[in-house]
């Protein structure tokens, strides 16, 4: 017997995704996208450390 791919769809949920996004642009501010990069990469640091 022959076998069939399955296939994969991507169901993610757009509003979750654009959420964060307007999130980010909201704390961002006037910051710098090269200074925005060390405060989020922080911040992912202290989340694992907790």
């Amino acid at each position: 017997m022959a076998r069939t791919k399955k296939e994969t769809k991507n169901t993610a949920d757009v509003g979750f995704e654009k959420q964060l996004w307007d999130a980010a642009d909201v704390l961002r501010g006037n910051l710098d996208a090269a200074e925005y990069k060390n405060v989020v990469l922080g911040l992912i640091f202290l989340k694992y450390l907790s």
